[in-house]
């Protein structure tokens, strides 16, 4: 039996992370859990988004994971260490990918980073720059509206793109040439954050570093899928699941028109 691939977020953000894994390593099987009846986990304690990752990796190691992957910024930065301590699989965060990324880009030196207030108030990621390269200039900001926007739907209108602008204006004020997107809902906005942030910024998100990083994991490690047939991958969450299944279907579109999909509602907590 194949062994599957569990990944989880706070709500639909980690499905950027999803469709990278889906787009890089087709044969791999996913399992999914949005907690979309708790997000967002930005503005939460930390205790309490340990205490609901740790909830939500109790219910899928049941499936018989060979790798976890936190694709949750806010969840990464503090309980990523917990997780790593209490199973004895992999667990990959979506922070360092996404830092590694930013170092490669930047050509002035100064990255931005926008995040919840949980991710920012961490420093994870300044953190994470610093050990790469301790000459780098971090400027970090919390754009709590964000969130709401992409759990919502609300994509493109003209709400979406006002509260953008208003919300990136103290950003504009910096000569920074490399943006990380540091919440994994962030990349459904990025039409609008690089209008808004203008051709000269390069935006920088975790997803394709990330499933990168599994996939040499995996490799490295002699676990990668080989059965040809393509997989059924699974797909839970706490909230309403006609929202989460109507956003997933638009954002992972061609990933899923000949994959088979289960939409399941699970009981944890």
């Amino acid at each position: 039996m194949q062994r599957p691939i569990a990944i989880l977020d706070s709500g639909v953000g980690g499905l950027t992370v999803v469709r990278e894994v889906m787009r890089q390593l087709p044969r791999e099987k996913v399992i999914y859990f949005g907690d979309t009846a708790r997000t967002p986990y930005g503005p939460r304690p930390a205790e309490e988004v340990v205490r609901f990752t740790d909830e939500i990796v109790t219910y899928l190691m049941q499936f018989k994971p060979k790798m976890i992957i936190i694709a949750c910024n806010t969840a990464t930065a503090v309980a990523l260490e917990h997780i790593r301590s209490r199973v004895d699989i992999p667990v990959v965060g979506v922070i360092n990918p996404g830092s590694r990324a930013a170092i490669k880009s930047t050509k002035s030196g100064i990255v931005g980073i926008i995040g919840t207030i949980g991710t920012v108030r961490s420093q994870a990621y300044e953190e994470a720059l610093k050990r790469l390269n301790p000459n780098i200039h971090v400027a970090s900001l919390a754009c709590p509206l964000f969130v709401p926007l992409v759990e919502q739907g609300n994509f493109r209108s003209e709400q979406t793109f006002e509260t953008i602008r208003s919300s990136l204006e103290p950003l504009k004020e910096i000569p920074l040439d490399t943006l990380i997107l540091g919440c994994t809902h962030y990349p459904f906005l990025a039409d609008t954050i690089g209008e808004v942030m203008g051709p000269g910024v390069k935006l920088i998100s975790s997803d394709s570093e990330t499933a990168r990083e599994m996939s040499a994991i995996l490799q490295e490690t002699g676990k990668l899928a080989a059965q040809p047939e393509l997989p059924v991958h699974q797909f839970f969450c706490s909230g309403d699941p006609r929202l989460f299944k109507r956003i997933a279907q638009q954002w992972l579109g061609e990933q899923i028109e000949l994959t088979p999909v289960v939409w399941q509602i699970p009981q944890i907590g």
